[in-house]
């Protein structure tokens, strides 16, 4: 069969040469496009501006990024338009950022349309587009450009220090970009160099495999759905990359159709999807690990953005359009092999594995790799094989800040919003035991396996025995009202995992400290 530009026209077989020939762009054309923007990176870097509105400060332009598809290496041949951040001088914070950027906004406008020729760049059609964040849109022409250019220009805080190329910032950088609280991906401007890096460093068969969802995205969701609220072009570029990095193991050589039809694939589950690196960011400390938890709890799709941890990237789409139109992909002659079977896909997880620490008091921590939507009946079933027990098995988790759950044998971490390392409790009770949490004064919690006719003095030995603190300090409540020894926790109507709080006793008036 002919190579044809029609992706659904053609065979698997021949996707290598599509990339190729139709979407991989010519050396001439990009170079006369990249010619265009640096003529244009030097001019803005040339200029200050004037402080108004506020503003009583001379602004300069401290660097110019390319981001985006040229930015990243994976632009389309038909790509006409390119996005650049301009880090300025007169920013110091994420809230002076947000304090300012309308200002910002503003001059750089006055300023580009009293300079339209650009050095012989024709300027037309400048204006301010609503965004996240809002951006400076214009379009320029020249004369080796068949086509205007269309041009995006997003002012930001350059929050990043002198670091290496590629590398971790400090964690305090994340901490403030937290505590700014600003609108999801209104920041995000700032890390665009870790954005982009994220992607230009891939290898060149990964960015093909970029390309050709790209390619699809637009010309087979987008052109079709134009006034949908889609995904950006971010989202399917990391959920690709996430596709490869999973079922490939990151190799270099793999196959086009197997990488496009798992892709389809995966996109067709995005009620499932949560997808998040720890490159730039990471859980050590305890601020970001904490955001960034309570991020991994809420609806998805999920794709974090690997450089900016505030920003779901998938959050609020129309993923249902996107679902429905790639399972019309894997309906075409791109994902059927020369003998007219489907192209196998490969082995993806819709989460990564996490690591999952039991503890269990008495014994050393148990480690194991589990997959967020393994059911919990077959975590028990792996602790059962690596310690046999033989009485009933209660495993329990704590969020920070949180409650002790208990975790059901039908339900995954999933459902318990747990995407990420975790820590969680194992007791074995014998009936007619049950089993009780206990709240401790700092907050966390404690499963106990305890026979709802024994004595609250029995508790209390365990409490001991287990932390030290003497059973004649303890005060135990449950719903507001203060334990006594002698009686059982059925007299108090205590049920399979409610949850007590304990608290030290006050001695002659004098409180305790509670630790």
């Amino acid at each position: 069969m002919a190579l044809t530009s029609e992706l659904y026209n053609t065979p698997a077989s021949r996707l290598d040469s599509f990339v190729a020939q139709w979407l991989q762009p010519r050396r001439e054309w990009k170079d006369e496009v990249l010619e265009a923007v640096r003529t244009l990176e030097q001019f803005l870097r040339e200029q200050h501006f004037r402080g108004e509105r506020g503003l009583d400060q001379e602004v300069r332009v401290l660097k110019v990024v390319k981001v985006g598809s040229f930015g990243n290496g994976t632009a389309l041949r038909s790509t006409m338009e390119v996005e650049l951040v301009v880090f300025l001088s007169c920013f110091h914070s994420f809230q002076e950022e947000a304090r300012h950027h309308q200002t910002v906004l503003h001059l750089m406008r006055k300023k580009l349309w009293s300079c339209q020729d650009l050095l012989g760049l024709g300027l037309e059609e400048l204006r301010v587009d609503q965004g996240a964040p809002d951006a400076l849109v214009f379009t320029i022409q020249t004369w080796g450009t068949a086509e205007p250019i269309t041009v995006t220009i997003v002012p930001a805080y350059k929050a990043l220090g002198p670091s290496p190329p590629n590398s971790q910032p400090h964690p305090e950088v994340y901490v403030s970009l937290i505590e700014a609280s600003g609108y999801p991906g209104n920041f995000s401007a700032s890390f665009s160099e870790l954005q982009r890096n994220f992607v230009k460093h891939r290898p060149t068969k990964l960015k093909s495999l970029l390309r050709l969802v790209k390619h699809w995205y637009l010309q087979y969701v987008k052109a079709k759905c134009p006034r949908a609220a889609l995904p950006p072009l971010y989202a399917l570029e990391l959920l690709t990359i996430y596709t490869w990095e999973l079922g490939t193991q990151e190799d270099e050589n793999f196959r086009l159709d197997e990488g496009l039809t798992t892709v389809m694939e995966l996109l067709q589950q995005y009620e499932f999807i949560c997808i998040y690196w720890t490159k730039y960011y990471t859980f050590q400390n305890p601020v970001i690990e904490d955001f960034v938890r309570r991020q991994l709890k809420k609806d998805r799709p999920i794709i974090l953005d690997p450089a900016d941890p505030t920003h779901n990237v998938a959050e609020g789409y129309r993923w249902d359009i996107v679902a429905q139109r790639a399972c019309q992909c894997l309906k075409q002659d791109c994902c059927y092999d020369n003998k007219e079977n489907p192209v196998p896909s490969w082995n993806i997880k819709r989460a990564r594995d996490i690591q999952v620490t039991v503890e269990q008091w008495g014994y050393s921590d148990l480690i194991l790799t589990v997959n967020p939507y393994e059911p919990i009946k077959q975590v028990k079933e792996k602790i059962r094989q690596s310690r046999g027990y033989l009485g009933l098995q209660r495993l329990s988790f704590q969020d920070p800040n949180g409650k002790r759950q208990l975790l059901s044998s039908h339900c995954s971490l999933a459902y318990y919003g747990v995407f990420s390392n975790t820590r969680i409790c194992l007791l074995e009770t014998v009936s007619p035991e049950i089993q009780v949490f206990v709240k401790n004064p700092d907050g966390g919690s404690h499963a106990y396996a305890v026979d709802p006719n024994d004595s609250i003095l029995g508790l209390k030995q365990q409490i001991e025995d287990k932390h030290g603190l003497l059973r004649q300090q303890q005060q135990l409540e449950f719903r507001g009202q203060v334990l006594q020894d002698w009686l059982g926790l059925g007299s108090y109507g205590v049920q399979d995992s409610d949850t007590l709080v304990l608290s030290k006793k006050k001695a002659r008036g004098i409180p305790f400290p509670l630790s």
